[in-house]
């Protein structure tokens, strides 16, 4: 766990889990494995989307609804 401070946009596991589009035991075993960083107490996880969309961009993975901030193809 991250004794620092917590960025702005924290969430937690079940939210992280389907802003990624994988099961909350993967967002779980990410964090004990260090790749992404656990914030929040002993009892509430909760993980940074920034974080998260920044290790999706970087390994090519479909964010389910999109990043924040892109337009699909076809949009207006």
């Amino acid at each position: 766990m991250n004794g620092g401070r917590r960025p702005a946009r924290t969430v937690p596991t079940e939210l992280a889990a389907l802003a990624m589009g994988v099961s909350p035991a993967t967002i779980r075993k990410w964090a004990s494995r260090g790749k992404i960083t656990r914030y929040g107490s002993p009892q509430r996880a909760e993980y940074d989307l920034d974080e998260l969309f920044d290790i999706a961009a970087s390994e090519n993975m479909e964010i389910p609804g999109g990043n924040p901030g892109e337009t699909s193809e076809g949009e207006s």
